[in-house]
């Protein structure tokens, strides 16, 4: 038996801190509101629960390949991310028609998970420390699946929410508030790229 704590600490920690998605969602939400922002949401769990059921079944091929390509992938990753970035940085009021529009889309929430090296190294290791060792039916491993992917829709829904619920008040600042979302955004970017670490090697 796994050790439940330990599996819902480390999920929870992970999945409701800052992070691409969680920031895109706030931003989504605050800009077009939550009904709005749903496809994008739904995109966002497809695309993680996709990248779950592969880390169950695929565990140790790819284990073994996500070293090799994980910089690549941060690389490719970190500069979609600072167009995203730069997106936001850019749009306008609420209501305006912008490029914004391109980031509030169920493809943008699917493609976004598979260049975020974070999704990918969270569905490896949950799976190989917390499901892989202790359940190996097909049951168990899409219901787990099921299960993270409907944890990191609350997670997302949130964020959403929290931008829509603070949307009169963030209009107010939207320059500023476009600007913070932007450079959590190019953080997240720089942070996941790997060219820190492999500077600071």
């Amino acid at each position: 038996m796994p050790n439940f704590i330990a599996f819902i600490s480390y999920v929870f920690v992970v999945t409701f801190s800052p992070g691409p998605n969680n920031i895109i969602a706030m931003t989504n939400g605050n800009k077009f509101g939550f009904r709005k922002t749903l496809n994008f949401l739904l995109g966002i769990v497809s695309g993680f629960f996709i990248i779950l059921l592969l880390s169950n079944y695929f565990n140790l091929v790819l284990f073994a390949l996500l070293p090799k390509i994980k910089f690549i992938m941060g690389i490719i990753g970190a500069i979609y991310m600072t167009y995203l970035a730069v997106i936001i940085i850019k749009s306008r009021e609420t209501g305006r028609k912008d490029d914004t529009a391109t980031l509030n889309s169920y493809y943008t929430g699917i493609l976004l998970q598979f260049i975020n090296p974070k999704a990918m190294l969270f569905g490896i290791t949950v799976t190989s420390n917390f499901i892989i060792p202790y359940y190996k039916s097909n049951i168990y491993l899409i219901s787990f699946s099921l299960l993270l992917a409907f944890i990191g829709f609350i997670s997302v829904a949130g964020w959403a929410l929290f931008g829509e619920f603070f949307k009169k008040f963030l209009s107010s600042y939207r320059r500023p508030f476009n600007w913070a979302m932007g450079a959590l955004l190019i953080y997240s970017a720089i942070s996941i790229s790997g060219v820190l670490e492999y500077i600071l090697k």
